[in-house]
């Protein structure tokens, strides 16, 4: 059922808020002069930025929607991992237990209760979320962890058994569940090989990357405020959208937004924002509705006075990326304006124009600005401009370690057939890509999206001072000063040995060949880096972290202090991880996306979903994440 919208939307309040805040410091400033960094004697008149007339004619898109369906979907199921090396247990009689015995039946299973007796088996947790916008098919990262009580010491080496997952509520003290909306298997990474720490609680938690599969799309759209209900107000908007907006179906070009009812229209993903939902909603929610000619020029002028200033640019670029190609010439002058934040808000929006201009600044804002560097590396990402993918490439060879891999995910995204990027695939299960760059040697490991390995810099060498192992089954061995013996033990079989160079993507390689999993890669780099025998630098998910602040410079003009605020975009979803982050709510949202998707709700209502728990965390009050 779709939300009814009673609050003004979040755009529509910010631009308010913007106003008022401008008028406000632009009374201070006549009352007792300009006495803090965000008034500047070379800003325009904030009261010149928006024609009045013009705005009461003119309505955003913002003004008169909400959203529906740009969250991320939390869902849950009970699951069994077998295959462990007699860590598991028999777990006691529970809900969580009966439920697996009920599953496992569905599947017909032999013998459910001696499975789960065995000591090569245990009882777990499954939770995930479902992107915005998903289709049938994709796939996404799930979480486990053993049930309050279990008696598993490790579920390190083990395979979770294909579980049917759900959205579970506890309401009026009973569990409802609702459809199967995915599916998740395959092999457990704990957490404790991310760390290197043989900590007890991290050996019985990990995840299973891309290990879920969606099995029913997800829509999204807009929800017309209830003042506005009306199926004229839901065509014009529809309208206004594909005027901007299409994309092709079956060949046929067609508009991305389709009204359905009075207070209902539809969306589907404009692919040059598939790596940046919450960007593309904001775009299409300061579209103006109804807009002639005249106004439109007229408020060109407006929005060229109102980009300007820092406070007003990111307002100002959304409104003239959703105008189009008349916006253009407008941010064209912005990019060449000496301030700093002016010029990034002003490229971004070029860049999902594809408008060259935009590759140096976002550059820039990438190597030099941390609180810019995620939106700089994923607009490089959406253009197809040939600057674009020279920008990402020279990105590689920065000092910064999430920089770099920043551009290689970014890279991989725009082109997943790059030769640079393509690497070597082991088992379906994890990937070596070596890629060439001239800053300090780095090897990535990913503990989100996908299992790989990235090694920055193709002579990166491994150097044991005798022996390192790679899990349990796999040995490397000095046995010449640039050569190792790689040696494979399985119970049963006879031993594997092959002979490398000390080169760290060749050992992988053959470890790899032997029947590594990555796991066992992940043991053997942490261990070898806690023995010195790697000369590199070894990080784990290089990602960034929401909220990051900006640096405001200081106003010389009247030396007051340095001032901090927040960057006005949310995380791109190319760079977010919802699992085992503690910058998360309790259904796995960071706050900036929160506050930035979750546009559909009041105040009230978001207050509430926020204090809102999955089932299993009811069931369980011990799974709380750590503060």
């Amino acid at each position: 059922m779709r939300p009814n919208l009673h609050a003004e939307s979040w755009l529509f309040e910010r631009r308010r808020f913007l106003r008022l805040l401008l008028a406000a410091s632009c009374g201070v400033a006549t009352v007792g002069g300009c006495t803090g960094p965000l008034v500047r004697s070379q800003s325009p008149d904030p009261e010149s930025y928006v024609d009045e007339e013009i705005e009461a004619r003119i309505k955003l898109i913002g003004d008169l929607t909400g959203t529906w369906g740009f969250n991320y979907l939390k869902v849950e199921s009970i699951a069994l991992v077998t295959g462990l090396q007699n860590t598991g247990s028999d777990p006691p009689p529970s809900q969580q237990r009966q439920t697996l015995l009920e599953e496992m039946q569905s599947h017909e299973v032999n013998g459910p209760n001696q499975v789960l007796a065995s000591p090569q088996t245990s009882m777990v947790i499954v939770r995930g979320y479902i992107p915005p916008g998903a289709q049938k098919g994709d796939i996404f990262d799930v979480e486990v962890r053993v049930p309050p009580r279990s008696e598993t010491t490790s579920l390190r080496g083990g395979w979770m058994m294909q579980s049917r997952m759900r959205e579970t509520e506890f309401l009026g003290g009973a569990v409802h569940t609702g459809h199967i909306l995915a599916l998740a298997q395959g092999p457990v990474i704990v957490d404790a090989v991310f760390s290197n720490a043989n900590d007890p609680v991290l050996n019985t938690r990990g995840r299973i990357l891309s290990g879920a599969v969606a099995m029913k799309p997800r829509k999204m759209g807009l929800v017309v405020r209830s003042d506005f209900h009306s199926v004229r107000t839901s065509t014009a908007i529809g309208g206004a959208i594909n005027m901007r907006f299409h994309t092709f179906d079956r060949g046929i070009k067609t508009g991305v937004a389709e009204p359905k009812d009075d207070n209902y229209i539809e969306l589907v993903v404009y692919p040059r924002y598939k790596n940046n939902l919450a960007r593309y909603i904001r775009v299409i929610r300061s579209i103006a509705v109804n807009e002639n000619q005249t106004d439109r020029a007229q408020r060109l002028i407006s929005l060229d006075r109102m980009i300007q200033d820092p406070i007003g640019a990111p307002s100002a670029a959304l409104q003239l990326e959703a105008i189009g190609k008349e916006g253009i010439p407008v941010l064209k002058r912005a990019v060449e304006l000496n301030d700093p934040e002016v010029r990034f808000y002003a490229a971004e929006a070029l860049a999902y124009l594809d408008v060259p201009e935009s590759t140096k600044p976002l550059r820039d804002a990438a190597e030099l600005e941390p609180a810019f560097r995620w939106h700089a590396i994923t607009a490089l990402a959406s253009m197809d401009d040939l600057s674009a993918y020279e920008a990402l490439n020279g990105l590689l060879h920065v000092s910064s370690a999430e920089t770099r891999y920043g551009a290689f995910r970014a890279l991989r995204k725009r082109n997943p057939n790059d030769p640079l990027l393509k690497g070597t695939a082991f088992h379906q299960e994890f990937s070596l890509h070596v890629v060439p760059s001239s800053a300090e040697p780095m090897v990535h490991v990913t503990q989100s999206s996908r299992p790989e390995i990235v090694l920055f810099g193709d002579q990166i060498e491994l150097l044991p001072a005798d022996f390192v192992f790679a899990g349990e089954t796999i040995v490397v061995k000095r046995v010449g000063p640039q050569e190792l013996r790689v040696s494979h033990f399985a119970p049963g079989k006879p031993d594997e040995i092959e002979v490398c160079s000390t080169r760290l993507d060749e050992v992988i390689r053959t470890a790899g060949n032997l029947g590594a999993h990555y796991e066992d890669i992940l043991t053997l780099i942490h261990e070898a880096k806690r023995q010195n025998y790697i000369s590199a630098r070894v990080m784990v998910d290089a990602l960034p972290r929401s909220n990051r602040l900006l640096e405001q410079r200081i106003d010389e003009a009247t030396e007051a202090a340095s001032a901090r605020r927040r960057v006005a975009n949310p995380l791109p979803e190319m760079f977010t991880s919802r699992l085992g982050s503690e910058a998360t709510d309790e259904d796995g949202n960071d706050a900036a996306t929160t506050a930035a998707m979750e546009l559909e709700q009041t105040a009230d209502q978001a207050d509430q979903a926020s204090k809102k728990p999955g089932f299993w965390s009811k069931m369980n009050p011990w799974r709380k994440e750590p503060e």
